[in-house]
């Protein structure tokens, strides 16, 4: 998820555990070779063997419409070892979708195809090919013919956002849908969207009739959605709504998260990221709440981190302005509302 869900959030819910596989933000390819450094930047877990530091393997996401050129970097970035790459047709962002990008190719499913099956050829039989898609960009005309070119053009995996692009992020997420297009492919069909909490995986999996879930906003607000998603299929949790991670537990991590931002982000930006993941948590959490309102107003790091964990976290080497890091500003991250979020690309797959 573009702005959010990056790799420093990644190795911190990583490390929670119930998590199988992880997919990164996307990779935006427009008419150039990418030089490697732009990989490694977006997925550094590409230098740690594909994995996060938790062992968890990332699949590098591209996004664009150009077939040859799509094919080109994904041979250049098959080069560097990824566990799959990952293809997007499902962003509704108005930017990307402007530069035909994301949810829009939904309305070309023999371009989806076609850069689907270039990707394949280019890159070696061992990277797994994968994608995916929402339930069309205007409407569901075409939702089956992209599941079906996606599929004959060689992907082995499909993961169905409940939504079209019109629908943005607004409940519901057609959850039956979904179904339509597993019964429609006979590759693996992976459901997302609108998974807040082990009831909604629950009934998401019934209706849709698959056996994965990715999330992403979910888990953003709760760190431990996947391990209770996980124990209610085992059949060893309480119930379906079990209560999230306790706040105790999330501390330490927003505080190895934090440290790491203070390390990786221009310092102007530092307040931001961590407000940013605080204000998902106030879905769950009520000591979010009141720890947000007590911050909220926050943006020197050193006072932010002083006033939740009692300490600086100083970084050894801060980071110039100029840094590659495209970093969230705290102005329009924490007032922005959960539903209107720009990210699509909900990245933790839970089996």
């Amino acid at each position: 998820m573009e702005g959010l869900l990056d790799h420093m959030l990644r190795d911190t819910l990583t490390r929670v555990g119930g998590v199988d596989r992880c997919v990164s933000e996307f990779i935006r390819v427009t008419d150039q070779l990418l030089p490697r450094r732009v990989f490694t930047r977006i997925v550094p877990e590409l230098l740690n063997g594909g994995r996060t530091r938790a062992g968890v393997p990332v699949r590098a996401q591209l996004l664009g419409s150009d077939p040859q050129c799509l094919a080109e970097n994904a041979a250049r970035l098959a080069e560097l070892e990824p566990e799959g790459i990952d293809l997007n047709f499902g962003c509704p962002a108005k930017t990307v979708n402007r530069h035909r990008g994301g949810a829009v190719l939904l309305d070309e499913p023999e371009l989806v195809g076609e850069i689907v099956a270039a990707v394949r050829r280019a890159v070696p039989a061992r990277v797994p090919v994968s994608a995916k898609m929402r339930l069309g960009n205007e409407d569901r005309e075409r939702m089956l013919d992209c599941a079906r070119a996606i599929e004959a053009g060689g992907a082995t995996e499909l993961v169905v956002h409940g939504r079209t692009k019109r629908d943005g992020y607004k409940p519901p997420a057609f959850w039956d849908q979904i179904a339509v297009v597993r019964e429609a492919v006979g590759i693996e069909v992976v459901a997302n969207g609108e998974v807040w909490t082990v009831g909604d995986a629950q009934r998401c999996l019934e209706e849709s009739g698959c056996a994965s879930l990715m999330l992403g906003r979910g888990m953003v607000a709760d760190p431990g959605l996947a391990l209770a998603v996980r124990a209610a299929r085992a059949g060893t949790a309480a119930g379906l709504d079990a209560d999230p991670l306790p706040w105790t537990d999330v501390l330490p991590l927003m505080e190895g998260f934090f440290a790491q931002v203070r390390r990786k982000v221009a310092t102007r930006h530092q307040a931001g990221r961590l407000k940013q993941w605080l204000h998902y948590l106030r879905r769950r959490y009520p000591e979010a709440e009141e720890t947000y309102q007590r911050v909220r107003t926050l943006n020197a790091p050193d006072a932010l981190a002083l006033t939740l964990f009692g300490r600086a976290l100083d970084p050894a080497v801060p980071p110039s302005e100029s840094d590659d890091d495209v970093p969230v500003d705290a102005s329009t991250a924490c007032d922005t509302d959960l539903t209107d979020q720009q990210q699509d690309s909900d990245s933790l797959i839970a089996a």
